[in-house]
């Protein structure tokens, strides 16, 4: 089954109401004016990486494709513009003949991305391109924001494989978007069956407490378990006493018993003194998973713990403390007309403090030392260094309104092992520090 074909996972119409009430007013206006069908740029950016964040991560670009091909305003969606007197009847009869027809260029997913990285860029008339602003951003800022901190987490766990557990701890549909960012950004599995249907990220899961609890005793829980799942299944053995727990859990599923979980405790001592009964029993091939509110840090503080495997929930689908990745939308680069010959022109927000922005249609490249190694992003809008030509970073997304870039998750999750191995060693430190390369501007 391709798993794009299945539409949005949302029970709305189209995507045309993500997004925020004046995107329209200004549409209105500029089609009034004579000016909406000026051709037009505009760029997705980040000013700055988070606070202590070595690189970014792109990540929800797949996402983007499909919401720009469901912009579409049906006779609903029309309905309720006109009922709220949101727009004016010439702007709806505009608006519900609305298709995208313009090119899209990006960072291809999974890739890695620094302050002033034009990671999306968006081409078409103004009254076209202005609509998508805030569908675009919203996509992008939570899952790139949770794809870095899947790869931090990654990273921090080495070969050890990490489980996405955090559907319970944020909204439905974006446990969802986040279960995706996170196998981009090196996840194996994910709990959430929602995401294994809508993306095909394999997905895992055995039992809760409260299973063990149900039962009269955790023997009966535990054998309950392995007559339904078999031996290799996973066994809870937090709920009383650990000790207790393990030497029962071998004792019924025998030395073939899959792996037990830890969810409590100081999981460093913990994990060793399990192993260690494991071992002593035959267990000797059953595997360790920790959870427990695990972040990147504490995943790096059980390097050295007989840990098999990680699920992570709560502090994964956050961001680790940076939900957003600060990106903005802005219009770098217009027309002085309709004219489609008319040249384009560079224009720049200026303001006093950190919001100004760089003005004209950009190219990006990562240069590159002997040995393979990124050494700065460069970023331009005249012509590209024959040197650079090879290390343009920008793909065609979208051409002429028809999406032509779609790949299999999997590809975008190689592409960012990849790239991330590409980076100087100190990318993978957890310790606070600037962007790992520095961008410079021709």
């Amino acid at each position: 089954m391709n798993t794009a074909d299945l539409g949005l996972p949302v029970d709305v119409p189209s995507t045309a109401l993500f997004t925020d009430q004046y995107e329209l007013t200004m549409l209105q206006a500029a089609l009034k004016a004579g000016t909406g069908e000026r051709r037009s740029v505009f760029e997705v950016f980040t000013r700055r990486l988070p606070e202590g964040r070595r690189y970014g991560v792109v990540a929800g670009t797949g996402r983007v494709l499909d919401a720009v091909e469901n912009f579409r305003f049906d006779a609903g969606v029309l309905g309720f513009l006109r009922e709220r007197g949101i727009v004016d009847e010439p702007t709806l009869e505009w608006l519900s003949r609305y298709r995208f027809s313009g090119d899209i260029w990006g960072y291809p997913e999974g890739e890695v991305y620094f302050p002033g990285s034009p990671i999306l860029r968006v081409e078409g008339s103004f009254a076209q391109c202005v609509l998508l602003e805030t569908v675009i951003l919203s996509i992008l800022n939570h899952d790139s924001a949770i794809a870095a901190a899947a790869s931090r987490m990654s990273s921090a766990a080495g070969d050890r494989p990490l489980i996405e557990m955090g559907a319970r701890r944020t909204h439905e549909l974006a446990a969802v978007a986040a279960s995706r960012a996170a196998y981009v950004g090196g996840f194996a599995t994910t709990s959430d069956l929602a995401a294994g249907f809508r993306y095909g990220i394999p997905t895992v899961g055995t039992s809760a407490h409260a299973f063990t609890l149900l039962h009269d005793s955790e023997r009966d829980a535990f054998r309950a378990q392995v007559d339904s799942l078999g031996r290799g299944t996973t066994l809870l053995v937090d709920t009383y006493d650990v000790t207790e727990a393990v030497r029962m859990a071998v004792e019924i599923a025998g030395p073939e018993l899959g792996a037990v979980r830890i969810d409590s405790g100081d999981l460093l001592l913990v994990a060793h003194r399990v192993r260690q009964q494991l071992d002593e029993l035959g267990a000797t091939e059953t595997k360790i998973v920790v959870t427990s509110d695990l972040d990147e840090y504490a995943i790096a503080s059980l390097r050295a713990a007989p840990v098999d495997a990680y699920g992570v929930g709560t502090q994964l689908v956050t961001g680790s403390g940076h939900p957003t990745a600060s990106m903005v939308y802005k219009l770098v680069a217009r027309a002085h007309s309709a004219d489609p010959k008319a040249p384009l022109e560079p224009v720049a927000k200026k303001s006093l403090g950190a919001k100004s922005s760089v003005g004209g249609r950009k190219w990006a490249a990562r240069r590159t030392d002997e040995h393979g190694v990124a050494e700065a992003e460069v970023i331009g809008t005249g012509a590209v260094p024959a040197e650079l030509a090879d290390a343009q970073l920008l793909v065609e997304l979208v051409k002429g309104g028809q999406v032509i870039a779609r790949e299999p998750l999997d590809a975008v999750r190689d592409r960012h092992a990849a790239a991330r191995a590409r980076l100087p060693l100190s990318a993978t430190q957890l310790s606070r520090g600037e962007a790992v390369i520095p961008t410079e501007y021709l």
